[in-house]
């Protein structure tokens, strides 16, 4: 039987600035458009966290179950190690689809902003069948498309949609540059393990790219989502505080270029994770200095 601290561990926490990150910079975009809503805010963070950990414990159980986790360089997986029964982590999962499915739908009474409703049927279908089911698509190459999409699109224009019933172009830019951020940290744990997921028929976008263009992809997603804010500066000047974030950079993009052993990786993905974090919050400091009269 698993303890508290696997399952804690299981849940994967250092992914969360992931499903925070798009709440932050969807939220500041809406106080730019004059129109920030607490509640709303807190409701979308809800249903982002327990979206994340959700997957999370889906893609513990599914690649368990297939053996990709057999061989795993890495945090815990709490079914390919043996430290909970996959039923149970299975379980773990659809509580927390079905307490997001709550949490959103409370959002959207409360935002009547109805369309979510369909929008947010697509998430939870698309968690599950990230590595779940007979053809996941996790193991096409498109996983990464998922984590854009949705970690980066529709959790940030949501979180703003729900509050001002309106876009802009900071919600947008803000919602490209946090999924390509996401897609990043994506990549860098796929390349750590293109290994294993080569062995098990797991042909994942850093599979298909081979190692080499992999980690250069890395670089490039970090180095776009970081510079992608300077078209926004003419409207929002302060949101240049984001370029502060090219030093945090270069140590895990060179880590990435340089790093041979497979466990090196690892720090990466804290790293970037915490960049995803500092970014929506850099970000949405220079949307709320700019739009606040001197």
């Amino acid at each position: 039987m698993a303890t508290a601290a696997q399952w804690l561990e299981g849940a994967r926490p250092r992914t969360l600035p992931m499903a925070f990150a798009p709440v932050i910079i969807g939220s500041a975009a809406a106080f730019g458009l004059g129109s920030f809503k607490p509640v709303n805010a807190i409701l979308a963070a809800i249903v982002s966290v327990l979206l994340q950990v959700g997957v999370n414990y889906a893609n513990d159980y599914s690649d368990g179950i297939r053996g990709t986790d057999d061989e795993r360089v890495g945090p815990l997986r709490l079914t390919g190690s043996g430290a909970a029964p996959a039923r149970q982590v299975k379980l773990a999962a659809f509580a927390c689809f079905g307490l997001a499915m709550l949490a959103g739908l409370a959002l959207v009474i409360l935002a009547q902003t109805w369309v979510l409703l369909v929008v947010g049927v697509g998430c939870i279908a698309a968690a599950w069948g990230y590595t779940g089911g007979k053809n996941p698509y996790g193991y096409r190459g498109l996983g990464d498309v998922f984590v854009f999409v949705f970690f980066g699109l529709v959790a940030t224009l949501g979180t703003t949609y729900t509050q001002a019933n309106q876009l802009s172009a900071a919600a947008w830019i803000g919602a490209v540059s946090t999924g390509l951020i996401a897609m990043a940290l994506l990549m860098a744990n796929n390349v750590r393990d293109i290994p294993t997921d080569s062995v098990v028929g797991k042909r994942t976008l850093a599979v298909r790219l081979g190692d080499t263009a992999a980690r250069i992809a890395y670089v490039m997603m970090l180095a776009v989502a970081i510079l992608l804010p300077l078209f926004l500066a003419a409207d929002y000047p302060w949101v240049l505080l984001v370029l502060l974030l090219i030093v945090t950079g270069v140590s895990p993009s060179r880590r990435m270029l340089t790093g041979t052993e497979r466990g090196s990786l690892i720090p990466v993905l804290k790293q970037t994770g915490l960049i995803n974090l500092a970014f929506s919050i850099l970000f949405a400091t220079g949307v709320v200095l700019s739009r606040t009269p001197a």
